[in-house]
Order: C-alpha cells, then sequence, then structure tokens
C-alpha cells in the first residue's frame, strides 16, 4: 500500500540540531518516520549543508527538497531591523523569501495529504488557500513573547520598538493561525490563549518528548557548578543571561566566592563575553557544542532564569533526565506539569534565584533527592515517540476536517 505524502516546511535547515525548536521538530519527524505517511521535507539548505547531513536528513524525512539559504553572519539581528517599518514583525519578514514560496507552491502542486508548516512564521511561505489539508505546528504564542520583552525593556526607544512589534505579531499570528485545519500546539495554555485572543478552535495540543536513551542520568558531584543551557542567538535566553549575570550573579558569588558559570549554547553576544571579562567572572561561554552532556551532567545546578519566553522549554526536560536539579522562573517552567519543590526550585526575582542556587550548591542530599525525583518523572510521563504519535493523530484530523 502506497503511503500518503506529508509535506513538511520548515523556514530553518534543522541540522545542527541546535536549539530547542529544532530538537522538537526533529523528535517529531523521527517519530513520523515509517508510519502513515510519507515525510517530503522543505527548507532552506545549501548543497554542502545537504551533503554533510544528508545521514541526519535520512533519520527524518524520505525525501528532501531545498531552496538556497541566505547567509546571516554576526552582524543579521541588526541588518535585518531594515524590516522594521514595515507591515510584517521582523522575523516573519525575514522568513519570507520568494524561491522558498516558489518551492513550496511546487511542492503543493502535487496535491499531498497533508502540508504541516513549523512555526507559525512558516504560513509567509504559504498561498492564502491551501489546496490541501494543513497543520500549523506552533512551538510558541509569538506574539506574547514580544509582549514580554515590551515589559522588561528599560528605555523609551526600546520599549517603542517592542510595542510596535508586538502589536504586528499579534496581528500576523492572529491571521496565520486560521488559514489552517488544524493549529498544533505544545501546551494547554497555548491551545487556550489561541482560543480565547485570536477565536481558534481547532487546536491540538501535544506532550514534549524527550530522547532519554540519549539524554541519561548522572546524579549531581559538583558542588559549585552552574549551568544554563540555550542558544545565544535568541533574545529571550540574551535578557535572561545579562538579567543572571547582573542581578542574580553578584549575590550567588558574595555567598560562594568559588562558585562557576557555564553558558551552553550556540552564538553568544560579544557584548555578555565582553562584559563577563570585564568583571573577571568565572564563566565560560561554550558557543555551539556538538553534545550537551558533558556540560550539564554532573553539575551542581542548572538555571533558567527567563523573564521573556513561551511554549515550553524542551531543555527543561533535558536538565531534568541529566538529573542536574532546576531552578528557575515560573516563565521558565510555564506550560509545563511541574511542581515547585518537588520537580525544580522556583525562583522569580534575584535574591530568591541566588539562595535557590546557592543552597543547593551547598546541600547535596537536597540536591541528590530533587535530581531523582526529576528524572523518575521524567521517565514516567515523557518520550518523543508518544509526542509523534499525537502529531500524526493531528494530521488525520487535519485530513478527516478537511473531507468532511
Amino acid at each position: 500500500m502506497t503511503r500518503r505524502e506529508l509535506l513538511f516546511v520548515s523556514t530553518r535547515f534543522l541540522f545542527p540540531v541546535d536549539s530547542g525548536g529544532k530538537i522538537r521538530t526533529t523528535q517529531i519527524l523521527r517519530g513520523l518516520k515509517g508510519g502513515a505517511f510519507r515525510t517530503v521535507l522543505v527548507s532552506p539548505a545549501t548543497e554542502e549543508l545537504a551533503e554533510r547531513y544528508r545521514r541526519s536528513l535520512e533519520e527524518v524525512c524520505d525525501e528532501f527538497h531545498w531552496w538556497p539559504q541566505e547567509r546571516r553572519g554576526r552582524a543579521f539581528h541588526y541588518t535585518r531591523l531594515r524590516h522594521a517599518l514595515g507591515r510584517l514583525p521582523i522575523p516573519v519578514r525575514t522568513d519570507r523569501q520568494p524561491k522558498g514560496i516558489a518551492l513550496v507552491a511546487r511542492l503543493l502542486e502535487r496535491r499531498p495529504a497533508v502540508a504541516v508548516f513549523d512555526f507559525a512564521h512558516a504560513a509567509v511561505l504559504a498561498p492564502e488557500r491551501l489546496p490541501c489539508p494543513s497543520v500549523v505546528f506552533t512551538h510558541n504564542v509569538e506574539a506574547e513573547i514580544f509582549e514580554r520583552h515590551l515589559r522588561v525593556a528599560r528605555n523609551p526607544a526600546a520599549r517603542l520598538f517592542w510595542r510596535s512589534q508586538h502589536a504586528k505579531m499579534r496581528a500576523f499570528e492572529a491571521d496565520a493561525l486560521k488559514r489552517f485545519d488544524v493549529v498544533v500546539a505544545v501546551a494547554d495554555r497555548d491551545a487556550e490563549r489561541f482560543s480565547r485572543e485570536y477565536g481558534v478552535r481547532n487546536t491540538c495540543v501535544i506532550p514534549t518528548g524527550v530522547d532519554l536513551d540519549f539524554f541519561g542520568y548522572a546524579p549531581p558531584e559538583s558542588s559549585r557548578d552552574v549551568v544554563f543551557c540555550g542558544s545565544m542567538d535568541w533574545l529571550a535566553n540574551q535578557e535572561a543571561i545579562a538579567y543572571f549575570m547582573d542581578d542574580v550573579w553578584p549575590l550567588v558569588t558574595a555567598r560562594l566566592p568559588d562558585a562557576r558559570m557555564t553558558v551552553v549554547g550556540r552564538a553568544p553576544p560579544r557584548r555578555l563575553l565582553a562584559e563577563a571579562a570585564r568583571r573577571g567572572l568565572d564563566w565560560t561561554f561554550t558557543d555551539f557544542v556538538d553534545d550537551v552532556r558533558k556540560y550539564v551532567q554532573g553539575a551542581g545546578v542548572s538555571v533558567l532564569p527567563l523573564r521573556v519566553g513561551s511554549g515550553t522549554r524542551l531543555k527543561v526536560y533535558e536538565a531534568m533526565a541529566m538529573g542536574t536539579p532546576l531552578v528557575s522562573t515560573a516563565i521558565g517552567v510555564e506550560g509545563l506539569p511541574l511542581t515547585a519543590g518537588e520537580h525544580y526550585v522556583l525562583a522569580d526575582d534575584a535574591e530568591q534565584m541566588a539562595r535557590a542556587v546557592t543552597d543547593l550548591l551547598g546541600d547535596a542530599e537536597r540536591r541528590h533527592a530533587l535530581s531523582r525525583r526529576a528524572r523518575d518523572y521524567v521517565e514516567s510521563n515523557f518520550s518523543y515517540r508518544v509526542a509523534a504519535q499525537v502529531f500524526e493523530a493531528a494530521c488525520e484530523r487535519a485530513i478527516a476536517q478537511r473531507t468532511a
């Protein structure tokens, strides 16, 4: 029996898997492989990338197509500000690539059984009316991220910028989600917000999945190592680390002068590197690493000082799976079915976070107890294979709705 075609559209080349969104997407695709659908993946790329990651692509799709990927240097986040006065929010306008639009249109002419667009941004690559059943895979409430940037912005120019971008993203997201037969969300709270604020009714929530074999357990041995894991070219993570450096770390080192900090993630901004060096901090920024486990496993504490963000945080479950005790803001674990004090330590201001970090670093018994409970909880409740099964069912639902 010939399997039906599933067209999966991504605005990013998925390898290397160096961000939470890429992790979630590749896990879903890996779980779909060999199932009810034959997966056709389309994204930006280059010949060199397509060849280098050929085996990785074969693990997540049956067929791969690409349009030329634009070069993005360190200045990209500044040069794209030229779109600030346009109708679309900057990240969405950046993803609107004419060659991508043309390639997606050609692949849609094959009339796939279902088309999946990864992130709401990807709607800029779709025709106004999709000719087949369609799904949008939302990893966040995009407008909420902009709203929170506005909330923490300190100077009038920044506030004006984020207020404008938030209004544009809210309008774009509301319009984009209504174009799809099914909206897949990664948290109940996201689905509820889509319904309440945008009038979207056709939602499906998938669980967050973790590769428990890859992210094996190791008890927290180091009593002085603090770690943060996340892509440092994402503004929400930059804001979190700047806050941790400015407001939290001085309180940590006042109590534990020999504490060390490691920031694991690609493209740390030069301003943070320079500021850590200027202050003489015992901080290490790794930039991109092939394997985060050697930095996270065994560390005394993993911190998630997010004050901006949305969706669910894969880094939370990965840290828990690896056995690293977690200290997080409420936003850092928002949307996750976790219990403060049992699975992680909640800290929503600088003093709370510093005390939580130093208390854990100074108490081996408490570190180990929190570590073991967190790992057991992830083992019992989360797997990427289950998430992929729910996603496949969402695609079947889109087909059934369009047929009806």
